[in-house]
């Protein structure tokens, strides 16, 4: 059964209906639970009953459309949780699962943002949190659910009435935690973003997954678990952690299910480079790898040349990589290439192209940068490249903001009706055709493949992550007495291949140069320890609050950071001081 072949299914409850009905006793998910070995497992009847349970419960405290945090640990419980409440027609709200001792603002921030009034959660996780849960009075209103103690209601269930157009999820992009942006995903947008990706991919009943990915991004939920529904093949899963832990894992878990399709962002295949010894390669046999998704950060040729060289031993093709590029906006795809073909290089004048010019000739090995393509826009959808400041078309050779417009492109930012507008709603001033979502993403078209070159905003993206700085900014300022209030920056350079986190901050004014030297204080503590205790508190605090090692900590004598006339951060401005060694540094 191929779901793109049935008019009936317009939405992921039709569509794991027919599954159940149809192929009831085909395993659509395993779950390695040691990341290896281990597994558990999901039949698409055992998957439809669970969530037929958790919706007939959802269903009995909350009405439809209310919203609902998911708050797991990748695994199967997730699954069924987020299909628990599609089944109940309330909208799932994936969000990271809450850890002890640890941050709980953005879960505090997507809950005030979506005025959830359900979390589902496991038994597990609840007991953890619960002193977490006594000191935040947001949580306590919620009505919490642990699914895996739920007593089976199954039949108790009653079918929602849904329609394509019919709100499926909030996915909150990984943005700022002060102002969190739940997208609004449509069973329709899903079903399109779906279709798109199984015709892009090649997938087909025969396919096999492997997939690493967090299910609370899009890239793991759409990709990694729906796509494979759509398709009607198999997955197997595990945790992040376990990918990061140990990578070869993943190269294993490829060889020994013979899978067709696995992927991440560039990172992931550099981790694999650097972690992977040569003797622990020998045995893996990645012949059966057809399409190695690479997307959701910067894509480097550099990686891709590397991973090649150290895996084709192994049976791993260059033709296999696939490079494409998508964002929660737009559902998750947005451009893709040819399968099997090979990826697509662009290597240009770094000056030109930091002046948004593209230029071919005259290229030396000082002043050279490679850019890696993305493919081309999806069938029924469109790709522009636009003048941010005129919202005129750019010109051949000239980059500029990529607009996308397409069934696929979601409804809107929840709750944000002019941002929504803004983003959402764009029109070409030349034509006023449109609507277009604006990406935020800079890039430029040639023989209309898609190259993207960099981001209209300071977003930061490590490890397949976004990172406002704003918010990294605001927890350096907090994390130690000495360093200036709003005199900080943050940003990331490319380190092998790989982009890294750098903090600057300013220090006190009262803090003079001379008295950084190695001079006892009041306190007997000398200057210099000071200094470290400064970074040492700003590594803790970034490692606390996000989840991130720094790469470098600039600290910078008063009036050092580089701000606008009317005192905004020049981050950009700041990031190549840095690299020019130009910085007026106290400690570094």
């Amino acid at each position: 059964m191929n779901s793109s072949d049935h008019p009936e299914i317009n939405t992921l409850v039709d569509l794991l209906r027919a599954r159940a009905t149809h192929e009831s006793e085909q395993v659509g998910y395993r779950f390695l639970l040691d990341g290896e070995t281990q597994e558990v497992s999901l039949t698409y009847q055992a998957l439809d009953q669970q969530s037929r349970a958790i919706a007939a419960h959802l269903q009995s405290i909350c009405q439809p459309g209310e919203r609902a945090l998911l708050l797991y640990q990748p695994g199967l419980d997730y699954i069924s949780a987020f299909f628990g409440c599609l089944y109940a027609g309330v909208v799932a709200v994936p969000a990271y699962p809450p850890r002890p001792n640890r941050s709980l603002e953005r879960i505090e921030a997507i809950l005030a943002d979506s005025k959830a009034t359900v979390a589902l959660t496991s038994q597990s996780i609840l007991s953890l949190i619960n002193r977490q849960l006594e000191q935040v009075q947001s949580l306590q209103t919620l009505h919490w659910v642990a699914t895996d103690t739920l007593e089976t209601f199954a039949d108790h269930w009653q079918e929602p009435v849904l329609t394509s157009d019919s709100l499926a999820f909030l996915q909150y992009t990984s943005g700022s935690t002060a102002t969190p942006k739940g997208v609004m995903i449509a069973h329709g947008n899903l079903l399109q973003n779906l279709a798109a990706i199984h015709r892009c991919f090649g997938h087909s009943p025969q396919s096999q997954g492997v997939i690493w990915l967090p299910p609370y991004h899009d890239m793991g939920l759409i990709g990694g678990v729906l796509q494979p529904l759509y398709g009607g093949f198999g997955v197997v899963l595990m945790s992040p952690l376990m990918f990061l832990q140990r990578p070869l894992r993943w190269l294993e878990a490829i060889s020994r299910d013979q899978a067709t399709t696995s992927g991440g962002p560039n990172f992931a295949y550099d981790l694999c480079v650097r972690k992977i010894a040569p003797a622990q390669r020998e045995g893996l046999d990645l012949s059966s790898w057809e399409l190695a998704f690479n997307g959701a950060e910067p894509i480097y040729d550099e990686v891709i040349e590397r991973f090649t060289e150290a895996f084709a031993p192994y049976g791993f093709r260059r033709e296999a990589f696939y490079p494409c590029y998508g964002l929660a906006e737009a559902t998750l795809i947005v451009s893709g290439g040819e399968k099997n073909a090979q990826p697509v290089l662009a290597t240009v004048q770094a000056t030109a192209l930091a002046q948004n010019q593209v230029v071919y000739d005259q290229v030396t090995p000082e002043n050279r940068r490679t850019v890696v393509g993305c493919g081309q826009s999806l069938a029924d959808h469109k790709i522009v490249i636009v003048d941010p400041q005129t919202l005129k078309l750019c010109k051949d050779h000239q980059v500029g903001e990529i607009w996308v417009c397409g069934p696929s492109i979601a409804q809107g930012y929840w709750g944000k009706t002019e941002e929504s507008k803004q983003n959402f709603q764009a029109t070409l001033a030349e034509s006023s055709s449109g609507p277009f979502l604006r990406t935020g993403d800079l890039g430029f078209l040639a023989n209309s493949e898609l190259f993207v070159t960099g981001r209209l905003k300071d977003v930061i993206i490590i490890n397949g992550r976004n990172y406002y700085p704003q918010d990294l900014e605001r927890s350096v300022e907090q994390s130690h007495s000495l360093v200036r209030p709003n005199c900080s920056a943050s940003f990331s350079v490319e380190v092998d291949g790989e982009e890294r986190l750098v903090i600057v901050a300013e220090v006190e004014r009262h803090y003079r140069e001379n008295r950084w030297a190695d001079t006892p204080s009041e306190n007997g503590a000398t200057q210099s320890s000071k200094v470290k205790a400064v970074i040492q508190s700003i590594r803790r605090a970034v490692s606390q609050h996000h989840d991130l090692q720094v790469y470098a900590i600039a600290l910078l004598k008063p009036g050092g950071i580089p701000k606008t006339s009317s005192g905004k951060i020049q981050r950009h401005v700041c990031r190549a001081s840095f690299l020019a060694q130009t910085l007026n540094t106290i400690e570094e």
